[in-house]
């Protein structure tokens, strides 16, 4: 096998996994309606979905990065996979036991898979091939991390989403009997995506498996430094707090919005989902169309006008009224596009040595996924609103904006290579 095809083959399979994490994601929407509907929880209790994803990304990524030093990407991207359909299997005695923990339990060694696969797949593809088209390979990469986030809440709500589902009150009339068998084929709509995905990725894992990958050696001399030595980075430390408080939003945006279609918009749980798919597809379409103004227009001044417009997107989610906040909400994807890459962007400018730790860190900030969204959840249950709780989401788009401000002298060539 020559160079070139050895590199071509290793990249496909690298590309299949952004697809894959993409679509494990972006089934969340429809998994916290159904879960939330399914145990009767309350908005926070939902949100906790969530937060057991998102929390590995902060226990999980200097772990990932350690595996990758050690044993290498493929080691690292085997680790991951395995754990990946570990996670999807662990659906099934979490449906027949009825446990929400259970559920949360599943999602949580799902979501240190993905950690570990984000940590491995990003930095590898940017080094397989030519230097020069490294950010190319990176923007075809993401881009199929769009078409998931796209195609994943349509097949998640055809086929885990209920067509009418019992509300909370009829729900607790039934006889405890009645009750039990409700929920038990609730929570057993899941447990065929998840496996059939679970399946899938071993197949995959057997793929990489046999398959002979370049071996890319790290070149790096061992840092003398501290692991938090980065944060001495004005550049840095503002940047973990920006993303922190960013990916809380996308988080909070993306994964309630079938919760806020059915309840607020009064669109119904069967049409929800094809809202989540468009707000999945605004995002996808957001990064091509930032990618292409960042040619005319500084990433600064851009990151501006996209907070700035999510920031009056987010008002209307707040106070508006039917469909239209729907639309609002997907206008709302669209502008969140560029926030990650180009906070990253900023955030490893300049720092040399401390490139590579301010990294990790910049990936753990990916918490603010855990944090912000019960957060949101609390408000809501509090005041009886959901809406209301969308106040959270319109102070992290403000951090966001005056993360932007404060770099609109920085110059940076932003690679859309994390999120």
């Amino acid at each position: 096998m020559s160079q070139q095809k050895k590199y071509t083959l290793a990249i496909i399979l690298i590309t299949s996994l952004f697809f894959f994490w993409g679509f494990i994601h972006n089934l969340d929407p429809i998994l916290i309606p159904h879960l939330r509907n399914a145990f009767s929880l309350t908005t926070v209790q939902a949100s906790l979905v969530d937060s057991s994803v998102f929390i590995a990304y902060f226990l999980l990524a200097i772990p990932a990065g350690l595996i990758m030093k050690k044993y290498g990407y493929k080691t690292g991207i085997l680790i991951g996979l395995l754990l990946f359909a570990i996670g999807c299997f662990l659906f099934v005695p979490a449906a027949n036991t009825i446990s929400y923990p259970f559920f949360l339990g599943a999602l949580f060694v799902v979501a240190c898979g993905l950690t570990i696969l984000e940590t491995a797949a990003n930095p590898y593809i940017t080094v397989l091939g030519d230097p020069s088209k490294a950010t190319q390979r990176l923007n075809f990469a993401q881009s199929f991390n769009g078409l998931a986030a796209f195609i994943a809440p349509i097949i998640g709500g055809k086929y885990i989403l209920s067509e009418e589902p019992l509300s909370t009150d009829k729900i607790a009339a039934l006889s405890e009997q009645a009750k039990t068998a409700y929920i038990q084929a609730e929570t057993s709509a899941v447990k065929g995506p998840y496996v059939i995905l679970g399946i899938i990725i071993l197949i995959v894992a057997c793929i990489f498996f046999f398959t002979k990958l370049p071996d890319i050696k790290d070149n790096e001399t061992d840092q003398k430094k501290g692991f938090f030595h980065a944060l001495k980075h004005k550049n840095v430390s503002s940047a973990v707090i920006a993303q922190f408080f960013y990916v809380g939003a996308q988080v909070s945006v993306l994964s309630f919005i079938v919760m806020y279609a059915t309840e607020i918009a009064d669109v119904t749980p069967s049409s929800a989902k094809y809202y989540a798919g468009i707000a999945g597809l605004a995002f996808m379409i957001g990064r091509f169309v930032g990618t292409f103004l960042m040619r005319y227009i500084s990433p600064a001044r851009l990151l501006s006008i996209f907070a700035a417009s999510a920031i009056l997107l987010t008002v209307a989610v707040i106070y508006g009224s039917g469909v239209m906040t729907l639309y609002a909400m997907i206008g709302i994807a669209f502008f969140m596009s560029i926030m990650f890459p180009t906070i990253f962007a900023f955030g490893v400018e300049g720092i040399g040595a401390d490139t590579k730790s301010a990294s990790s860190l910049i990936i753990m900030s990916i918490v603010g996924g855990a944090i912000i969204p019960p957060v949101l959840g609390l408000i809501s249950d509090i005041t009886g609103n959901l809406q209301l709780g969308y106040y959270v989401v319109l102070i992290c788009f403000a951090v966001v904006l005056l993360f932007a401000f404060r770099n609109k002298q920085t110059t940076v060539e932003v690679k859309d290579n994390i999120h």
